[in-house]
């Protein structure tokens, strides 16, 4: 590096290159897998009062049914990341596609309750590696457009939810909910007819020293998007701070250059390992910020899917409370209609979060759609007439989109930061 020879990384190759077809491309694959994830958490909202009238299930039965799906997203979440850092983007949605789709159709012939559980426990867990995705599709974005793509990324979810709502209007009431799981499961399975075709991540490949590998994705990136590289040689951010970290100073003497490259690797390696990472994300330097971020997530995902779920508790008459049997008997066409009414909520959503994200910040914005959330949901605590439950429940479900597509934005920035955090300092 020395040597006169200009070098560009990763990050500034996407950037000379801009966005153009390729990313286009890439856009439509991810938003495939978020329109799948959004069908699958959509479908909560039908199958459970479908499966208390069919089975008979109560409503402990049909509140358990939701919960291990939660609870399989929890496990995937935290697996797939790491199969992700170790093997590759590709191969942890690989493995969640596989998953989601097989058990999303397997659940739609379920014989029983039991195996039904399983079935969607196993969907939950394919559905913990959405984030997997989104992280590969930000992964070719250059940085000056990232927060304007995610939004338009986030909008691939509201089709899904859109779209859900539409198939189950038509479907449950004429086919029932196994053709309802069973045609839910279709995009997942999608992504596996389009795998071959999809790239690894150059930053990724980068990363684990494959620069050769990352030079070829990027020149397909340039043929589709008619530009051409940079001039140099490719090189991973990690050789940048090396040959930062080696450039000639008064103590550099000092220092033995082969004893500080061989140490960052097993530094950057035990960082970011399983246990290892989620050890120095609670260390006395991060602590406060995960901590913090995750009650960000917390809060957005306890309020999103509460509104999902809630809308069809709330809808068709069922503002009060009255027993089992008589909830029963009402018909679900009311609140079929009413989910897909208020799905349409999170255009709006979508909208402002794009208007308020670059203007009041990310942590203005999130907080300010957050209070007028619990505004919007407050007066639901006693019984509304219908048409005003519905109006409620679509503002809470604009302010709660908001504050879900800012924080996509907002985490991985400060994931970046976090990654500044760990880096070692050289001592001059």
């Amino acid at each position: 590096m020395g040597d006169g020879i200009a070098n560009y990384s990763v990050e500034e190759a996407l950037v000379a290159m801009g966005f153009g077809k390729f990313q286009v491309l890439v856009l439509g694959y991810a938003g495939m897998a978020w329109i799948s994830e959004a069908m699958e958490m959509m479908l909560l909202s039908f199958v459970g009062p479908a499966l208390s009238s069919s089975w008979g299930l109560s409503s402990n039965q049909q509140a358990f049914l939701t919960t291990v799906v939660f609870a399989g997203m929890l496990v995937g979440a935290y697996s797939w990341g790491i199969v992700s850092d170790r093997h590759g983007r590709r191969k942890g949605f690989l493995i969640t596609a596989i998953v989601t789709s097989s058990a999303g159709f397997m659940s739609a012939l379920a014989p029983n309750y039991t195996s039904l559980i399983i079935f969607r426990c196993l969907v939950g867990v394919g559905l913990g590696g959405g984030p997997v995705l989104s992280s590969w599709f930000l992964e070719f974005i250059p940085a000056p457009n990232r927060g304007t793509w995610m939004v338009i990324f986030s909008a691939f979810w509201t089709v899904g939810t859109i779209f859900e709502a539409s198939l189950a209007w038509f479907v449950m009431p004429t086919l029932g909910w196994r053709w309802l799981l069973a045609l839910s499961s279709l995009p997942s399975s999608l992504l596996l007819v389009f795998y071959s075709v999809a790239p690894e991540s150059p930053r990724f490949l980068c990363l684990k020293g494959r620069t050769t590998e990352a030079l070829c994705v990027l020149e397909k990136i340039a043929r589709l998007n008619g530009t051409k590289l940079p001039s140099g040689i490719l090189i991973s951010d990690h050789q940048i701070e090396l040959h930062e970290k080696s450039l000639p100073t008064e103590d550099s003497h000092l220092l033995s250059p082969r004893r500080d490259e061989d140490a960052t690797p097993k530094v950057m390696e035990s960082n970011f390992g399983g246990v290892s990472s989620l050890l120095t994300l609670l260390s006395p330097k991060l602590v406060k910020s995960t901590l913090l971020l995750w009650l960000v997530f917390f809060g957005n995902a306890f309020s999103y899917y509460g509104l999902v779920l809630l809308t069809s508790e709330l809808s068709g008459g069922h503002g009060k409370c009255m027993p089992n049997k008589m909830r029963s008997e009402k018909s679900h066409d009311v609140s079929y209609k009413d989910v897909f009414i208020t799905s349409f909520a999170e255009i709006p959503g979508l909208l402002i979060s794009a208007a308020t994200v670059d203007r009041l910040g990310r942590k203005l914005s999130m907080s300010s759609m957050f209070f007028l959330c619990c505004i919007f949901l407050l007066p639901l605590v006693v019984h509304q007439p219908q048409e005003l439950t519905t109006g409620l429940l679509f503002g809470a479900r604009i302010c709660i989109t908001a504050t879900f597509t800012i924080v996509y934005i907002y985490a991985p920035e400060e994931s970046a930061y976090f990654y500044s955090l760990l880096k070692p300092r050289v001592v001059n």
